[in-house]
């Protein structure tokens, strides 16, 4: 086990609502099934017959009826971090001095998510109450009176969060944080990618040779992250080692090819978490499934890792929970404590056929053995938003 360091972030719980379930037990589960497939959303797959997605049930309920539509993305949030936080086993004292870090894409925007030049009825009608607010009712609901900081900025929200809630522990700024993300489906961001061509009419596959674009899923991850000295003798999933931001400053929505930006933020979180390319055992990417996003990140992988890369599996987690916006850093921040935690990597989705182009490992006849690895996430975001972080599991 490692031995703490005074700038030791340490994961000491975790929670997540997703299409495979409500909870960390039913998220592992539904990762080594390996057979989620998305579903039609109602209320659009009649106008648009590629809206599909990987819901959410048993929270709330999906209605393209905004005034049926009570902020999807907080209650998933909510459900999240009850389990990470029980999970962890905080204190009252801990909990009342929390800090809560969330981020979000589209927050409780669905609310609002109407055909404007349709009467519906609706009571919200000029109703301006923040749509970023699902920091704040978590920590509402805790009795949390730390730092509390909502985070948006499209599919890096989480990311940036995480990057946030490890700087506030090693600057002694706060002993305990909830951070993580969530978001919930909507019918302008639906509507948008299947405008724009980058809807796939069948599954999220990502690297597949086949693959047409991404599928959105939903669902909240949320960890506990402490100090060393706050952790104490915890039971612990491993420690946030190293992260970094970056930003394109390219396009509006599509990331520069070059990936210079890319390659530079990959880097930057090895450098402070002061490890070679060689010491990373498994990289969760950001793979979309999108003919860019995939091909680009896998060359960007290979400029980072070098040869290295040959021997380094990848888990292409968005196979099976779909895109999840602003959560999708969190979701693969909770997946890496869990792999962690059970010191092998589910197999991945089967491909019909792996991209030429996109030179990685994707196992796919079984699980692979990681015990105790140093994990690269990456997840990037509209706007040229990236960001990479390394997170050290400890083997049990």
């Amino acid at each position: 086990m490692h031995s703490p360091d005074p700038l030791d972030v340490l994961v000491t719980g975790v929670g997540a609502v997703s299409c495979l379930g409500l909870g960390t037990d039913e998220l592992w589960a539904g990762l080594k099934a390996a057979d989620s497939r998305p579903t039609p959303v109602p209320g659009l797959i009649e106008r648009i017959p590629d809206a599909l997605a990987y819901q959410v049930t048993g929270v709330g309920s999906w209605s393209a009826d905004a005034t049926e539509r009570q902020a999807r993305a907080t209650e998933f949030a909510l459900h999240a971090a009850r389990e990470a936080v029980a999970d962890a086993g905080l204190t009252d004292v801990e909990i009342e001095d929390m800090a809560v870090v969330i981020g979000t894409a589209g927050g409780a925007t669905g609310e609002r998510d109407v055909d404007l030049g349709r009467d519906t009825g609706s009571s919200r009608a000029g109703d301006w109450s923040p749509m970023f607010a699902v920091s704040s009712v978590v920590s509402g609901e805790f009795g949390a009176f730390g730092t509390n900081l909502s985070v948006s900025n499209a599919c890096a929200a989480s990311g940036y969060a995480l990057t946030m809630a490890m700087g506030m522990v090693r600057r002694g700024e706060a002993d305990t944080v909830l951070v993580g993300g969530a978001d919930a489906l909507g019918t302008v961001p639906l509507s948008s990618f299947s405008r724009l061509g980058a809807n796939d009419p069948k599954v999220c596959r990502p690297f597949d040779e086949n693959r047409r674009g991404t599928v959105f899923g939903e669902g909240a991850a949320m960890l506990v992250v402490q100090s060393a000295r706050t952790a104490g003798g915890r039971r612990r999933y491993g420690r946030l080692r190293g992260s970094a931001w970056s930003c394109d400053a390219y396009h509006p929505t599509a990331p520069d090819p070059a990936g210079e930006q890319l390659v530079r933020v990959a880097r930057e979180a090895l450098r402070e978490a002061r490890i070679a390319p060689e010491d990373i055992g498994l990289v969760i990417p950001h793979g979309t499934g999108t003919e860019q996003n995939d091909g680009l990140e896998s060359r960007v992988l290979r400029e980072v890792l070098e040869e290295h890369l040959d021997t380094v599996p990848l888990f292409s987690l968005k196979a099976f929970t779909g895109h999840s916006a602003g959560a999708a850093a969190a979701f693969a921040a909770v997946c890496a404590a869990l792999i962690a935690r059970h010191g092998e990597a589910p197999a991945n989705v089967p491909l019909e056929q792996q991209d030429t182009g996109c030179d990685v490992w994707l196992p796919q006849n079984g699980p692979t053995s990681v015990p105790g690895v140093n994990t690269l996430i990456n997840a990037y975001g509209f706007g040229g938003s990236n960001f990479s972080m390394v997170f050290e599991g400890e083997a049990l």
